[in-house]
Formats: C-alpha cells, sequence, structure tokens
C-alpha cells in the first residue's frame, strides 16, 4: 500500500465525515499519486544503478579537485608546493638541473635564431614616444633620477681610468681632422698677428693700414707673392707640428688633473641638475626618437649573430656553471635575490588571479577532465570495477 494512503485515509475521516463522494475521490487520487511515487523511485534505482562507476567517480573526482583549486584551499596549495620546491633548490645542484651546453643551446635558439616580428620596432618606438611625451618628464628634474652624490660617485670612478683618459687625449691629437684644425688654427693666427693683431699695428697709428697696403702692392708687384708665403707658412707649419702636437697633448695631460675633470664634470651637474627631464629632451621629437629606435633595432639583429655576442655569452655562462654549477640552487636564488618571501608573494600576487579567470573561463574543468578521463576510462579500470561485481 503506498505510504500516504493511511495518513490520507485518517484525515478525510476527521475533517469529511459527511462527504463520502468526495472522500472517495481523494482517497483514489492519493492511491494514484502513491503509485507513481514507487514507480518513480524505482526508476531512479534503476538509472543509478545503470550509471558506470568509473564514470560516476570521474566526475566526483572532477568536483574535489575544482573545489581545492580556488579561494584558501587554493592559496594554502600553491604556497605549500611553492616552500617544498624552495626546499628542494637546498639541495638539488645547479648541474642536476642543466648543463653549459643546454643553457647555449637556449641562447641560440631563444636569443640568436629567434626570428623577431617586423612590429616589434614599430610598438617600441612608439613606447618610447609615449615615454618621451609623458607628463612626468615636465615634472621629474635629474636630481630626482640621479642624486648628486651618485653623480660624484660616477665622476670619481671615471677618474681612476687615467690610462684610458690619456690614450685618448693621445689618439684625439695624432688624429689627420684634429692635426689638419690646429694647422688652419695656427696659420690664421700667425697671419691676422702679421697684419693686424701685432704690438707695431696696435701702438702706431697707420701701421696696420701701412701693412695691410703694402701687401697689396706687393702682390701687384710680385704676382703669387701671397701664395708663396702661404705655401711656406703652411710647409713650416707642417714640419713643426708635430712638436706643436706633441707640446699640445703635454699641456692637456697636465691641463687635465683629477681635480680639473673632478670640478668641471660637478660644474656641469650642478647647472643641470635642477632642470627637468623634459628640458633636457628639448629637440629630440618622436620621430628622431622612433629612428634611434629603429637603429638600435637594426644594430641589436646584426650584433647578436656576431662571434663576439657568441663569445661573451659563452664566457657568461661558463663562469656561471664554474661557481654555482656544484652548489645547490638555493645559492644561485640567493645571489640573484630571490627569497622564499618574495616566490610566495608573487604567487599570491600572480598564480591565483590567474588560476581564477581560467577557473570562470572553464579552462581548469576541462583541464581536469583531460587529466583524469584517461585514467578512469582505461582498461585497467574498468577491470577492477568488472571483478568488484
Amino acid at each position: 500500500m503506498p505510504p500516504l494512503f493511511l495518513p490520507a485515509c485518517r484525515f478525510l475521516d476527521a475533517f469529511l465525515p459527511g462527504s463520502p463522494g468526495l472522500r472517495v475521490s481523494l482517497m483514489v487520487y492519493t492511491a494514484i499519486v502513491g503509485i507513481f511515487d514507487h514507480i518513480n523511485r524505482a526508476s531512479s534505482i534503476v538509472t543509478k544503478a545503470k550509471v558506470d562507476p568509473a564514470s560516476r567517480l570521474l566526475e566526483l573526482h572532477v568536483k574535489h579537485e575544482l573545489a581545492s583549486l580556488k579561494g584558501a584551499k587554493l592559496r594554502k596549495f600553491l604556497r605549500q608546493e611553492a616552500s617544498e620546491l624552495f626546499d628542494y633548490a637546498g639541495n638539488i645542484s645547479l648541474n642536476r638541473i642543466a648543463s653549459e651546453n643546454q643553457v647555449m643551446e637556449t641562447v641560440q635558439r631563444v636569443v640568436v635564431d629567434m626570428e623577431l616580428n617586423a612590429g616589434v620596432p614599430e610598438l617600441a618606438g612608439e613606447m618610447a614616444a609615449r615615454v618621451l611625451n609623458a607628463p612626468v618628464q615636465a615634472t621629474t628634474a635629474l636630481q630626482d633620477i640621479l642624486t648628486r652624490d651618485q653623480a660624484a660617485a660616477f665622476v670619481e670612478e671615471m677618474l681612476e681610468l687615467r690610462q684610458q683618459r690619456e690614450q685618448l687625449i693621445s689618439e684625439i691629437m695624432t688624429h689627420p681632422v684634429y692635426q689638419e684644425l690646429v694647422s688652419n688654427v695656427v696659420y690664421q693666427g700667425v697671419v691676422n698677428y702679421l697684419y693686424e693683431d701685432n704690438l707695431i699695428a696696435k701702438s702706431v697709428p697707420g701701421v696696420g693700414s701701412m701693412m695691410k697696403f703694402g701687401k697689396r702692392m706687393a702682390n701687384k708687384a710680385v704676382p703669387g707673392l701671397d701664395e708663396t708665403f702661404e705655401r711656406r707658412l703652411k710647409a713650416w707649419l707642417s714640419d713643426s707640428l708635430p712638436g706643436l702636437i706633441t707640446r699640445s697633448e703635454q699641456f692637456l695631460q697636465r691641463a687635465l688633473s683629477d681635480d680639473e675633470v673632478r670640478d668641471t664634470a660637478m660644474a656641469t651637474w650642478v647647472a643641470m641638475e635642477d632642470r627637468t627631464l623634459a628640458d633636457l629632451q628639448e629637440g629630440l621629437g618622436e620621430v628622431q626618437l622612433q629612428e634611434f629606435v629603429a637603429l638600435g633595432y637594426e644594430f641589436w639583429l646584426r650584433f647578436r649573430k656576431t662571434d663576439y655576442f657568441t663569445g661573451c655569452a659563452r664566457a657568461v655562462v661558463m663562469h656561471l656553471f664554474e661557481k654555482y654549477g656544484d652548489r645547490p640552487l638555493a645559492d644561485l636564488l640567493g645571489a640573484l635575490g630571490i627569497t622564499r618571501e618574495m616566490i610566495l608573494s608573487e604567487v599570491d600576487a600572480w598564480a591565483i588571479p590567474v588560476i581564477d579567470v581560467l577557473r570562470e573561463e572553464g579552462y581548469l574543468e576541462a583541464l581536469v577532465r583531460r587529466r583524469l578521463s584517461a585514467f578512469y576510462n582505461s582498461a585497467a579500470v574498468r577491470k577492477i570495477f568488472a571483478q568488484e561485481s
């Protein structure tokens, strides 16, 4: 008898004693409802029995994993695993993780051989232009970026490069362009002194004009005299130039003492430190900046394929493995300033928000199903359930 039948009868007897027809109708309706209730329950039992146990376990496992990959559970899981990995870094050496050849092959693939899209220099130029025109350029002074003490420290380090400074001065002095400049300056100075600025011409009125008049008359009387004088004077300068250059170099080496260079550099800094970056960039427009970016990009494309770049990269990698190859990875991480707290803070800042987005988009559930379905649909699992049944 349906479970609702007897309660229904008692209810009708109590409240409808004088309506036998209505009572019978309600009793019949109650009986029919009870029958359908039994049918639905039986159908549900049969349906559940027909569901594949492996599929049911898969669904439960998927729900369990998704529940553990959000909120406080996700944060606890990521922080625990990150901390565990950091602990392993104290026991695993760099040589167990990689080798010099592996690192160099990676450099070759990623840095040297990888083709960069043409949009890279365009994007870099646009970003550089944005930086150039940013409002902060007009409100930031040079001293806000580099303090006077830091500038003085740079100058002091430059002063330590005395040999390089002396070599630079020597190379400038011996350069043909500089020698020609000195020759022309000396020639013009001698000529101006002879005809205009000498002591006699300045002291005696009219002597300067008479000398210029005499020069014109002499050129008329002896054509080519002026050219001969110029040729002989320049020949003398040519013979005397090495000595002039040597004395000039000696003078500069004495004049450009450490104190003089320091005072000059710091005086220049004091004159510039209060100026804004926008003032210092005056004249550098977006077009010129983008051209510089394009030139830098072209230089990098060629430079990365040179033997020099490869040699420098290999030297760095060799030193890295010589120093840290047999030591725990934690030593290398410590040298780079990477601490456990830093890693955990980045997990909170990046990993958790990204995983939340992937879960909202449905990717996380699809990933879990792909990982688990192969196991629950495997022949080994189905065999176990077949044996249990």
